[in-house]
């Protein structure tokens, strides 16, 4: 294990990510106990974080991941084993978005409490879209141009302030009697524990009555990620923003609920433009075959009243009905005679 990070700390990982390895790699060596790690014992070690109903697939690649790392730093790149494939889902989970009036709510509770570094802090996050381990870079000195520099996962990147962010942290740093170094920092100068943070924000829900899960400092930065994009569509623009090497993690940011999905689907009215050609397809089909019987009976009809007109006026006038006949007649023994002088 000491061996492990040691290897963490020379590649520059960051401690948050060197805690989590060791954290995930302790699980493992639970299950292995003082047995060698062979290729069939992360095998097993798979199958049992799959089978015991415990964890999502996502936890569970995190263990894989940090048992694969293990594998590597020890050289025993072999017994690495596959991670889970995942979907991506389309939309998230309604339940744990933070929304704009939850964020408004938080921010008014934290108020009425007195808390005014928490306002800040929750205004700052919203405002900028940083980490919360970002906010040591926002110092006195950056007030005076309005941007930042930020330092993290071995980039660096610059935001702005917005106008009305800038002035409530420049009233702050006065009131407060801030001349230099990072605004949001614990007495001693160090940067602020996410702990600490995390639990004054949970304190927050108890009086506001917005649903704990859905707040926590990272759910600020997808809420200010989903205005962002909501207001520019540029999803190249926003993972800058973000400090995103790659558009697939900032497309994580921007899922919409399930709720707003499926207004989306709504909108598209495929089902209904559907509906519609195949209701007046079998509405044209019985038309054509009314219209089909009308004119049989049409035709029948008009047959009929024919053959009763000419009976009529037969009986009306024998004379001519005599005529008719002897001039049938005339005309049968012709063809009579025609045909047997053809026979001689």
């Amino acid at each position: 294990m000491e061996r492990f990070r040691t290897l963490l700390v020379r590649e520059e990982k960051r401690s948050q990510t060197t805690q989590k390895y060791l954290r995930d790699l302790h699980k493992l060596m639970e299950f292995v106990k003082e047995q060698p790690i062979t290729k069939e014992a992360l095998i097993q070690y798979k199958e049992f974080l799959e089978q015991c109903g415990k964890y999502k697939a996502s936890s569970i690649n995190s263990y894989l991941v940090a048992a694969n790392q293990f594998c590597e730093a020890m050289g025993w790149t072999e017994l690495c084993v596959k991670t889970i494939k995942i979907q991506k889902e389309v939309f998230s989970s309604e339940n744990q978005e933070l929304t704009e009036p939850d964020y408004e709510r938080l921010v008014q509770a934290a108020m009425k409490n007195g808390d005014k570094r928490l306002v800040l802090i929750i205004q700052t996050l919203g405002s900028t879209g940083i980490r919360i381990s970002e906010l040591q870079y926002i110092t006195v000195s950056t007030l005076q141009t309005g941007i930042a520099e930020i330092y993290n996962k071995g980039k660096i990147r610059r935001i702005l302030y917005p106008s009305s962010l800038l002035a409530i942290l420049q009233e702050y740093v006065k009131k407060e009697k801030l001349d230099s170094g990072s605004i949001f920092c614990t007495r001693t100068g160090r940067p602020l524990d996410r702990s600490n943070l995390w639990r004054a924000m949970k304190k927050l829900c108890r009086i506001t009555g917005v649903e704990e899960k859905k707040v926590f400092p990272h759910n600020i930065r997808h809420l200010f990620a989903r205005g962002f994009y909501r207001l520019e569509h540029d999803i190249a623009k926003l993972a800058d923003v973000l400090g995103h090497s790659s558009i697939e993690t900032t497309r994580i940011y921007i899922k919409t609920t399930g709720r707003e999905h499926k207004k989306q689907l709504d909108r598209m009215k495929m089902g209904v433009l559907k509906t519609l050609v195949w209701e007046e397809e079998q509405e044209g089909e019985k038309r054509k075959g009314k219209n089909r019987k009308a004119g049989v009976l049409k035709e029948k009809c008009m047959e009929s009243m024919k053959c009763n007109t000419e009976k009529r006026c037969r009986q009306a006038n024998p004379a001519v009905e005599k005529s008719e006949r002897e001039v049938s007649e005339k005309n049968i023994r012709k063809r009579n005679f025609g045909a047997g002088g053809g026979k001689k």
